[in-house]
């Protein structure tokens, strides 16, 4: 008879065994005589404490309790483990690994930069350690995983395999190491066989284990059959019908219990019930026959047409509208548990931004969530440090990644943190807003230089940058380094940017759990990176975040930045973690598909049908595990909330198969989950009391002494169309920012069509030279060439300039044929006071181009590359440039050029299929020209005095039909919220 148990999925699975372990008698020493096997370390940790409750609380003496996952770190079979060479070290065979794959040299699709070769070098290793824990030989089976009608192309994928078939076990033997997953099925092997030739004097118990890979089945089978060896299962489902369970699917949650029986040579016949598990039942009966029904195999599905009640209670839905929301319920789920005196409350979920938003959430409520599964590496607090640093250097601190690593916490660059982040925004506004500048410190610094006021605290402050940078600002882009040495250059100039007056850059960035886990990673890299041949600046911050990747670390990123301790009764499980645990209330989150189930995945090198082949596991045992996952959680206590959110990532989510399968039969029954209110909860949580009021636009009346006396004449439409934007600019004296890497624009393109025109007319004037086309043609180049352009866009923009350079000499040649000027001026500026009661006003402005002629007239043209005002506009009074330009020259305001106005003309200079157009305002009717200028005077009269008076508002967009396309200004006058509520003027 096999020693194989079952304990009722009813019953908290540890408490059972901890219960019948004591019942073997009261001694100490018996107690402490004998050996358990769990799944997990965690489920190790919770034995413990199953134990104290076992025992009332009383001071025990323990089995030794072990991971069946943690023996390559405590061997229970000391000769084979001593037989065997060493596990090679991760990092060293990553390492290995990626310089077989540089050595292919781009052959057969191999990457040809660290950084790639790297990941792939990960997938190698993955691929190995399955078949090995498969017990597959890879060099025997994989040249006969493709169907012949592929062999092909299956044979250039050898070609690149080889390095898993030929040189890496090569390696293995020079080295006289093994891969670790091949050791860790030869321990469990030598186990086996030691036990199966000695059966050991004490009780070995086995529990909560699906044996994942066969050499685990191999072990639990020598146990099965040993005196005092115990084997029990977790939640085996005992009434399921032979024949359905003779057909399971690997996706079927009892898939993985069917095949550890048949691999232990059992069925379920075979399994006893466990003794005493019958005690402390914590969960309904019926939950676990409610979940087997429902989930039962197609064989079986007529057992639905069963219509007996199905027992639901303790089990609820809860569907938030999105990923948000669900993160809030959950919150609000496990703070209402904390309101029972002693009761636990966990989240169980594979999603770890969801952990992560759940943790965030209850800190709203003073609770600090046990998180178990941890986060991440790469995204705790000194990796992200190190990985904005290295992202600076290998983009000659540009602007964004630069300020990204100035404004992390960790930077202090000698200074205290929070003075050296007010340096950073002192150096973004002086010269990183705006166009990207020229790469590297000294650019910066003369950037600095170069700015109107001196600002020697950001001088200063680029000195300070420059000492703790220099170990990584000497390596060159062009030139290659060897790997090594570029990690050690990059720690030293970390250690150093991160350093403050009190404390050293090393205790700041290595001290702590997250940083002292990076410490070991990079220490474990740098002594692997040696294998790696030179490599250029540009891989190294994806060769930071490759060899970073996969690595998790059990931080609590909640406790960061505050006091206290983590809440005992509050949890937050991953999958792994969750196994054999219990709980009083438990939220199953994230249960949609491709979260939790996993999208099912069979690698990169395999399809499932050569995966077959091979022998290699079906990827749809990952689900059945998921699956299996599940079911137990369900049963692990008394109320489960099964959580999937309405949207995810801004798309329908697809609730999980169990979830539809659980809804689909107890619809059949005319039954239902109940919904569990924590979203409604949610959703009211931040509702403000009574019914919403809309936002009333913005109406400031600042006192008439602070209201501008001096504007341009562009600003005056500003002032007529957007009044908010003159408060903002002028009074509140918030000039827009540029936004960093501000992208070249329509706004730069028009810059540089003045710039070239202003330099045509500087060097000729009124004179025309002899071939007007190539000269407008050199002065649009030197003007392109000056603007220092990234070659795509000089290359998109030089030949528009060419055919606008075209389209003016045509045009020039014309016009001074019809009527020569006798002066040319371009870029005039000029300036007049108008005398009003508020006091005087001084009104300001440049003239693109301004022509005087013989008989003492004037003619003012203005350059658009977008689309100029309208006839109609001017008249209505919306575009008073040129009028107000006009008003100053008739008026004296341009110095050297006063006279009347005879012309006003735009040019549209696009570039385009129609390289420009001139339109000349008022050409139907001249005669009113002058009419027009005095009115244009007397309407800025009018908007002036009405702007002095106390009572005037600046509205912002007062009037929609006329507002202009772009302001600088909607956010900070809350446009988008006054506007959607119809809460604009009238």
């Amino acid at each position: 008879m096999l020693n194989l148990f079952s304990i009722s999925p009813h019953v908290p699975f540890l408490d059972a065994v901890a219960t019948a372990w004591l019942a073997h008698g009261d001694e100490p020493l018996t107690i402490a005589d004998g050996l358990i096997l769990l799944p997990t370390r965690r489920s190790a940790r919770a034995l413990a404490d199953a134990f104290l409750r076992a025992s009332g609380g009383k001071p025990l003496l323990l089995p030794r309790i072990t991971a069946i996952g943690a023996l390559d770190e405590a061997p229970l079979a000391l000769a084979g483990a001593l037989d065997l060479p060493p596990a090679v070290e991760p990092m060293r065979r990553l390492a290995a690994l990626s310089r077989m794959i540089l050595a292919m040299d781009g052959a057969n699709g191999a990457p040809r930069n660290a950084d790639r070769a790297w990941l792939l070098a990960q997938e190698l290793a993955a691929l190995m350690d399955e078949a090995e824990r498969a017990g597959i030989d890879l060099k025997q089976r994989l040249p006969d995983a493709a169907d012949p009608q592929f062999a092909a192309h299956w044979a250039e994928t050898l070609k690149f395999l080889h390095i898993v078939t030929e040189v890496w076990p090569a390696w293995l033997a020079d080295n006289g190491v093994m891969n670790p997953a091949a050791r860790q099925v030869a321990l469990l092997d030598a186990q086996a066989a030691a036990w199966t030739a000695d059966s050991p004097p004490h009780p070995v118990l086995v529990a909560g284990t699906t044996a994942g890979i066969p050499a685990v089945a191999r072990l639990l089978r020598v146990v099965t059959r040993m005196p005092l060896g115990q084997v029990v299962l977790p939640q085996l489902d005992l009434d399921m019908e032979d024949a359905a369970w003779a057909d399971l699917e690997p996706s079927h949650p009892q898939a993985g219990l069917a095949r550890l029986l048949a691999e232990l040579g059992a069925t379920r016949g075979d399994v006893r019930p466990w003794p005493l598990a019958a005690a402390t039942p914590v969960v309904p009966a019926g939950r676990f026959p409610l979940l087997s029904r429902a989930l039962l195999p197609a064989a079986a599905l007529h057992r639905w047409l069963d219509r007996a009640p199905a027992d639901t209670a303790g089990l609820s839905r809860l569907t938030p509208a999105d990923q948000q929301q669900e993160a809030e319920a959950i919150a609000l789920v496990l703070r209402d548990a904390l309101e029972t005196p002693g009761a636990t409350a966990a989240l169980v979920t594979p999603d770890r931004m969801l952990a992560g938003r759940v943790t965030a959430a209850l800190l709203r409520y003073g609770i600090v969530a046990d998180d178990s599964a941890g986060e991440t590496l790469a995204d705790t607090p000194p990796a992200v440090f190190l990985r904005l640093l290295i992202q600076a250097v290998a983009e000659d601190l540009a602007p964004v990644p630069l300020l990204a690593l100035l404004k992390h916490p960790l930077a202090a660059a000698g200074m205290e943190p929070a003075a050296c982040r007010t340096m950073a925004r002192a150096l973004e506004t002086a010269c990183l807003r705006g166009p990207r500048p020229a790469p590297g410190l000294g650019n910066l610094r003369r950037a600095v230089a170069r700015l109107d006021a001196r600002q020697p605290a950001v001088e200063a402050f680029l000195a300070r940058l420059e000492r703790c940078l220099e170990p990584v600002l000497r390596m060159d882009s062009a030139a290659a380094y060897n790997a090594r040495q570029a990690l050690t250059d990059l720690l030293d100039a970390a250690e150093r940017l991160a350093a403050t007056p009190d404390t050293a850059g090393a205790h700041r960035l290595w001290g702590g759990e997250e940083g002292e886990a990076l410490a070991t990673r990079l220490a474990d890299v740098r002594a692997a990176l040696g294998l790696l041949p030179e490599l250029r600046r540009r891989v190294l911050p994806g060769l930071l975040d490759a060899v970073l990747a996969g690595a998790m670390i059990r931080s609590r990123r909640a406790m960061r930045g505050r006091h206290g301790a983590e809440h005992p009764r509050v949890f937050i499980w991953g999958l792994l973690e969750a196994r054999l645990q219990t709980a009083d209330v438990l939220v199953l989150g994230g249960l949609a598909e491709t979260v939790w189930p996993p999208a099912t995945d069979p690698g990169p090198w395999l399809s499932r049908p050569m995966r077959a082949r091979v022998g290699l596991p079906s990827p749809e045992e990952a689900v059945g595990q998921a699956a299996h996952d599940f079911a137990a959680a369900c049963c692990a206590a008394p109320s489960v909330v099964l959580s999937c959110p309405v949207r995810r990532d801004g798309a329908p989510a697809v609730p999980a198969r169990w979830l539809t399968r659980l809804d689909m039969f107890l619809a059949g029954r005319a039954q239902a989950l109940p919904e569990h209110p924590a979203a409604a909860w949610a959703r009211a949580l931040d509702l403000p009391a009574g019914d919403a009021h809309p936002v009333a636009p913005p109406r400031p009346r600042p006192p008439v002494r602070l209201r501008p006396r001096r504007l341009s004449v562009t600003e005056i439409e500003t002032w007529l169309r957007d009044p908010y934007a003159i408060h903002a600019r002028h009074i509140l004296r918030l000039p827009a920012l540029k936004p960093l890497d501000e992208a070249a624009d329509a706004a730069d393109y028009g810059t540089l069509v003045h710039a070239g025109l202003h330099r045509f007319l500087t060097q000729h004037g009124a004179a025309a030279p002899p071939d007007l086309g190539a000269a407008l043609r050199a002065a649009m180049r030197q003007a392109l060439a000056a603007a220092a352009l990234r070659p795509a866009l000089r290359a998109w923009w030089e030949p528009r300039l060419d055919r606008i350079a075209d389209w003016v000499a045509r045009v020039e040649a014309r016009r001074r044929a019809d009527k020569a000027p006798v002066a040319v001026q371009s870029e005039v500026r000029g300036q007049i006071i108008r005398d009003r009661p508020g006091g005087a006003f001084l009104l300001t402005g440049r003239a693109d181009r301004i022509e005087r002629y013989g008989d003492g007239t004037l003619c003012i043209l203005d350059y658009k590359t977008g689309r100029p005002p309208s006839q109609a506009e001017v008249d209505a009074g919306l575009a008073p440039q040129l009028l107000l330009e006009a008003a100053m020259a008739e008026n004296g305001g341009f110095e050297g050029l006063a006279g009347t106005v005879a012309e006003l003309v735009y040019w549209h200079l696009s570039g385009g299929h129609a390289p420009g157009t001139e339109t000349p305002l008022f050409h139907k009717n001249p005669a009113i020209l002058p009419v027009a200028i005095a009115s244009a005077m007397e309407n800025l009269d009018r908007l002036i005095d009405a702007f002095d008076a106390a009572d005037r508002a600046y509205l912002s967009c007062p009037n929609p039909g006329v507002a202009p396309r772009f302001t600088d200004y909607a956010q900070l006058a809350r446009v988008a919220e006054w506007s959607s509520a119809g809460g604009g003027d009238e």
